[in-house]
């Protein structure tokens, strides 16, 4: 294994390099980060997970940060990879929480190599063909370029209320009035807080994410099937009912389809609800519990 440009290592695996980290320690959970994101994305969904009781195995996928597209462009392609990695550091199984596009990588890897999978977390995930919500042009400007990004900073440094609420606003279908009173928990609320303003350096298909942000929305547009009625692992479907940026259809669909499923529903839930909804230190709760199960 080598270092990765982050800190983070590179492990050489059998079907190439992945830059990965582990956090904690205890039962092996494998965390599967969005689109666009990498392994600070995977970081950040690992808060919630506790450094005793659970090693949290923090990855980049293919085309982001410092694992290289090389090739590893199909979603069975990715799959494997994780179970590559799982094969690297010794681990026979695993548990896997995962989130929204890192929801096909980690079906695929259910269905391909179930005795991988000991108990998997699908948090609004990628379910079927995907195509992501049209945004207007100040938001694209604000994503994908250069100085949009910079404000981005500043806002979040300077002006954390008006950041958050864009973010919350950008994710899910709410009221002002709801808006608005999301925005004044989450500010009164450090780990909310501090998810939200770390959670945009992430989110942006920055040239070191790129290639694998288009690769993903490639493949999801392809989707035809992932096989979810061949998933074995008990599964744990979490999703906010006012989530605009991943229909909550998705969800459903999964939970119905998928043999040992059960669907949290969270009311009002953004894309954001695990970390960020009223009720997200109990349904963090449920995810831990969970995943140490079994």
């Amino acid at each position: 294994m080598t270092a990765g440009s982050t800190g983070n290592l590179i492990a050489e695996t059998a079907l190439g390099p992945v830059e990965y980290a582990v956090v904690g320690t205890g039962t092996p959970v494998l965390v599967v980060h969005g689109t666009p994101g990498g392994i600070d994305a995977a970081d950040l969904m690992a808060r919630i997970l506790p450094r005793e009781g659970i090693a949290a195995i923090l990855l980049s996928r293919p085309g982001y940060l410092g694992s290289p597209l090389d090739g590893r462009t199909e979603i069975d392609q990715q799959a494997d990879l994780l179970a590559a990695l799982l094969d690297h550091l010794g681990h026979e199984r695993a548990g896997v929480y995962a989130w929204s596009g890192g929801g096909p990588a980690a079906y695929r890897l259910a269905v391909r190599q179930p005795e991988r999978v000991r108990r998997l977390v699908a948090n609004a995930e990628v379910s079927q063909a995907y195509h992501p919500p049209d945004q207007d042009l100040a938001t694209r400007l604000m994503f994908t370029t250069a100085p949009g990004r910079w404000l981005l900073r500043v806002l979040a440094a300077h002006q954390p209320e008006q950041y958050v609420r864009g973010a919350l606003a950008g994710e899910g279908d709410l009221t002002d009035e709801q808006l608005t009173e999301r925005v004044r928990q989450v500010l009164a609320d450090p780990a909310k807080r501090d998810f939200v303003l770390d959670l945009g350096p992430t989110a942006v298909p920055d040239a070191r994410r790129r290639a694998g942000y288009r690769n993903d929305l490639d493949r999801f547009a392809a989707i035809t099937t992932l096989e979810l009625e061949r998933v074995q692992a008990p599964t744990l479907v979490v999703q906010g009912s006012a989530d605009s940026d991943l229909p909550p259809e998705q969800s459903a669909f999964a939970a119905a389809t998928m043999p040992d499923a059960e669907l949290l529903t969270l009311d009002t839930g953004t894309h954001l609800a695990l970390y960020t909804h009223p009720d997200a230190a109990s349904a963090q709760r449920r995810v831990v519990e969970f995943l140490m199960t079994g």
